[in-house]
């Protein structure tokens, strides 16, 4: 019996139900992990961010298995499917200060009416929101979809969509969209001082590659090496006109 968790979700107001919708799992999948079966650990994060507490407070004797790795790095997902869209909409809803998202085309995100809702929410608020997106006409984003096996005219053609979506959905002040030329390694997703980075692999998807789960917490930490090479393209890139 994990009473830590029911009592979550009683403090919470939700019910087996609401936590099997919002994870897309069966009502009793979500019944064995109260009455004591641990959760996978993409499902213990993700029910953790619809909770809005510690994992650790959940299932505290899961938590040595897979805390910290290194210092600035929270977690590994295997592949970005993985990442439950409750935690990416958690992530960017968490932010106070600056989102910044660094892709060629994040046409995943673009898709999803409840996180586009949550940027334009945040810029609202005051959040500085950054959107680096490849540019549909340059050589390196043909060569990226020709890489993922795509076409490069598919990937242009996501990239364009992507933009499209992004302006019409969000038109708060202290957006600004802009487009790159450049090589991507890893594309970047930033709140505040927490990082996701969807690392990139030859032939492959970005969707079928790892992410890590970064925080800032000084200038020697991992995270700093990204978010230095976010505003290095972010210098470089130009202003995507409306």
């Amino acid at each position: 019996m994990n009473n830590n968790l029911r009592y979550a979700l009683s403090a919470a107001r939700l019910n087996t139900a609401d936590v099997a919708a919002a994870l897309a799992v069966d009502p009793k999948t979500v019944s064995r992990w109260l009455n004591g079966r641990t959760p996978y650990p993409r499902h213990r994060w993700a029910i953790a961010d619809l909770l809005n507490t510690d994992e650790a407070d959940l299932w505290p004797d899961t938590t040595p298995r897979h805390q910290t790795l290194t210092d600035g790095v929270q977690a590994i997902y295997a592949h970005r499917w993985e990442v439950l869209q409750t935690v990416w909409r958690s992530h960017f809803t968490k932010a106070t200060k600056q989102i910044d998202i660094l892709a060629y085309s994040a046409l995943f995100l673009a898709e999803d009416h409840a996180t586009l809702h949550i940027l334009n929410q945040r810029a609202t608020a005051g959040v500085n929101v950054r959107i680096l997106l490849g540019d549909p006409d340059s050589p390196e984003v043909a060569a990226r979809g020709t890489d993922e096996g795509i076409g490069a005219e598919v990937m242009a053609a996501r990239i364009k969509n992507a933009l499209t979506l992004y302006r019409t959905a969000i038109g708060a002040p202290g957006v600004e969209i802009r487009l790159h030329r450049t090589v991507l390694y890893n594309s970047l997703y930033r709140a505040d001082d927490q990082l996701l980075v969807n690392t990139h692999a030859y032939g492959t998807p970005a969707a079928n590659a790892p992410v890590m789960h970064l925080v800032h917490t000084d200038d020697q930490g991992p995270a700093s090496t990204y978010l230095t090479s976010f505003n290095r393209i972010w210098a470089t890139a130009q202003p995507h006109s409306k």
